[in-house]
């Protein structure tokens, strides 16, 4: 998990950088990627805030991808962060009147705006409508952390550094890794488009009737494609490689739902429900006195084991609350992460 959280954040350094180069990198060079990449870091400071904030891990986890990654908060962020970095910049005989507000202002607004929009992309949800709306944007067409996405975009900001300011050859690299990641990104739309009718016809031929249903690439790729069906008692899980040869899908996973295991009208669950927006099942851990819940938008580790969801939570009440317990990282020290890799392979290229 450590792993997919440090490839995140590198992508929203990398698209920050980019943002700062193109705003006000002709007039102060690298100077400018980093205050792009500075930038695009700061809506993720809201996991630190919220872990200081709140005792309650629900809240905490509820304040993610919230106010900090709203369109609102980038156009407050722009015009605060803007306003004191041109006073911090611009001082001395060598930098007075080299940029001026605006630059700034522009700067943090596209290295800061840019990073929910990226998010949008991705299946965890992110709440660009605060404080209007608490709606979860996730349009789930590529993963959290997609190295296809981010490694060819770092190499040409890396490369773009090493040229003068006032080279025309920076701005092409920057430009290049902008257009290189913009044209996968919409190769993982079209992907999306196409998956979306592969699954459907599956649960259709497989005679499986659903209320609706979830799609999403798995981890660090977009080959490898999982879906969550719900119907009235349990969901329907199955996966489906775009090197399959056979377009529906033969292999189903059932999941009973068990939401009569606790209330699941109390508060603190409801927002759970809210994060996960309802695609989730409880279980009662064998090793412990723990509720388990699972959060099923999802992949599962093992595509054959309906037991092995990725996102998962130990229910703990504490007083009138329920508090969760992450058991994710867990879940990923005993796993053995040779073996769930070697599974996702073997599954992607099954049919290769």
């Amino acid at each position: 998990m450590v792993t997919f959280a440090l490839m995140d954040s590198i992508t929203q350094i990398v698209l920050g950088a980019a943002c700062g180069e193109i705003a006000l990198g002709k007039k102060i060079g690298n100077k400018a990627i980093l205050f792009g990449a500075i930038g695009g870091t700061i809506p993720d400071l809201d996991v630190i805030i919220g872990s200081l904030y709140y005792a309650n891990e629900i809240d905490s986890l509820a304040f993610h991808r919230g106010f900090m990654h709203s369109i609102f908060f980038a156009v407050l962020g722009a015009l605060f962060f803007g306003f004191i970095s041109s006073k911090a910049y611009d001082y001395g005989a060598l930098r007075k009147g080299t940029t001026n507000v605006k630059d700034w202002i522009w700067l943090f607004f596209l290295s800061i705006f840019t990073h929910p929009i990226l998010d949008s992309f991705t299946p965890y949800g992110t709440q660009l409508f605060l404080p209007f709306s608490d709606y979860r944007v996730a349009f789930n067409n590529i993963s959290v952390a997609d190295p296809i996405y981010t490694l060819p975009f770092l190499i040409c900001i890396i490369v773009a550094m090493f040229f003068n300011r006032k080279n025309p050859t920076r701005r092409k690299w920057t430009k290049a890794g902008l257009y290189i990641s913009s044209v996968y990104m919409i190769f993982t739309i079209g992907n999306k488009l196409y998956v979306d009718t592969v699954f459907e016809s599956s649960f259709k031929k497989a005679n499986i009737n659903y209320n609706r249903i979830s799609a999403q690439p798995t981890i660090l790729n977009n080959l490898l494609w999982y879906a969550v069906a719900e119907a009235d008692t349990s969901y329907h899980v199955t996966f489906y490689s775009i090197f399959d040869k056979d377009s529906i899908q033969p292999t189903f996973i059932s999941i009973p739902k068990n939401h009569k295991l606790v209330d699941v009208n109390h508060p603190d669950l409801k927002t759970l429900r809210w994060f996960s927006k309802n695609f989730y099942t409880l279980a009662v851990s064998k090793t412990s006195d723990l509720f388990i819940y699972k959060d099923l938008r999802y992949p599962l580790l093992n595509p054959s084991d309906p037991n092995s969801s990725l996102f998962r939570f130990g229910l703990v009440k504490e007083g009138s609350r329920w508090n969760t317990k992450n058991l994710t990282q867990q879940r990923f020290k005993e796993s053995n992460m040779q073996d769930f890799a070697k599974e996702l392979l073997n599954r992607t290229f099954r049919d290769f």
